[in-house]
């Protein structure tokens, strides 16, 4: 992501006029001394007429988002339409509740975003009312670029691309929205905060063997594979993910290839099935792997800190480090 900033052209003219204004203002001044002998003197508490102060104009900001357009914004962003949980996390988490005008009926966190107007779901997104809340921008992710992207383009309406797919892309969108928002300190200070805590996990970890890892999506036995935004997250939590080898970022797992793995942990990722790890244990030839003879089937109640590459993400990632690495964050 390419992140460039310039100085727009008319504050040079504002420059320019202020030395001009100083240089008459002088000749000015010269002349009445040399033609004013007869004239009262200045007292000493005569002050020299106030200038007028120009109110500084928002720099512009040219960003490239992530599929690679180049999004340029020249005022200030007062209005934004967000078309993803992540994002509209990331705007609150940045200050930005109050100019958050739209987001999905999936964006409910925080709290208070359920006040906001819904623009629908992430492939039925209404247009006509993303240009009826008149925004200056509308974050997006890639899902919506065979469809929403061009046509809110075609109308008129700036959109930037944001979909990472690593913990450390999730920080580089998160400096990005700052950016183009005008809101670059806070995004600095928010991602500074969340790299320490990445930090600390790296730290506790580094040394310990990894536990193997099958991270369940659903009663299909969908995984998260190589590329996604989960198997970073596996990784960087001290796991090693049993489905690395497969051939696509969210492959399907047979159960015979589940017991041949033989993960030494399995995450329940998808609360929404109501699957538990009493419920695992009853599967047929479950049994035997070590996930389950050990206790170690981790319930994530909350799956939103793990599947949203936003500002929570350092909750998600804390709360498996803990489950696959328990003795070292008693």
């Amino acid at each position: 992501m390419n992140l460039t900033r310039f100085i727009n052209p008319k504050e040079n003219q504002v420059i320019k006029q202020r030395g001009l204004l100083a240089s008459l203002l002088l000749v000015l001044i010269v002349g009445l001394v040399a033609c004013g002998g007869d004239g009262p003197a200045p007292t000493a508490t005569s002050e020299p007429p106030a200038r007028p102060t120009a109110t500084p104009e928002p720099q512009a900001v040219t960003l490239t988002d992530d599929v690679g357009n180049t999004v340029e914004i020249e005022g200030a962003v007062e209005r934004v339409v967000s078309l993803a949980p992540s994002h509209t996390e990331t705007l609150y988490a940045l200050g930005l509740g109050d100019r958050v005008v739209g987001a999905t009926e999936y964006c409910n966190y925080p709290p208070e975003v359920a006040d906001k107007p819904k623009v629908g779901g992430f492939a039925d997104v209404d247009l006509e009312m993303v240009v009826g809340l008149e925004p200056d921008l509308v974050l997006a992710t890639s899902l919506h670029m065979a469809e929403v992207v061009p046509a809110l383009q075609e109308r008129g309406i700036t959109v930037f691309v944001a979909d990472p797919q690593t913990v450390a892309g999730t920080l580089e969108t998160i400096l990005a929205i700052g950016q183009i928002t005008g809101h670059e300190e806070a995004a600095e200070t928010l991602a500074a905060q969340m790299q320490a805590r990445i930090d600390t996990v790296q730290e506790k970890i580094k040394d310990a063997p990894r536990p193997k890892v099958f991270w369940e999506l659903g009663p299909e036995l969908y995984t998260a594979g190589p590329g996604s935004f989960i198997n970073d997250l596996i990784v960087m939590a001290g796991g090693e993910n049993v489905a690395a080898d497969a051939d696509s970022p969210w492959p399907q797992l047979t159960v015979e290839t589940i017991i041949l793995k033989n993960p030494d942990v399995i995450v329940l990722a998808d609360h929404n099935y109501g699957q538990t790890s009493e419920m695992v244990a009853e599967r047929p030839g479950w049994e035997d792997i070590n996930a389950v003879k050990e206790g170690n089937v981790v319930e994530i109640t909350d799956d939103d800190i793990v599947s949203r590459p936003g500002p929570r993400i350092v909750e998600g990632l804390e709360f498996l480090a803990k489950a696959f690495h328990p003795d070292l964050f008693e």
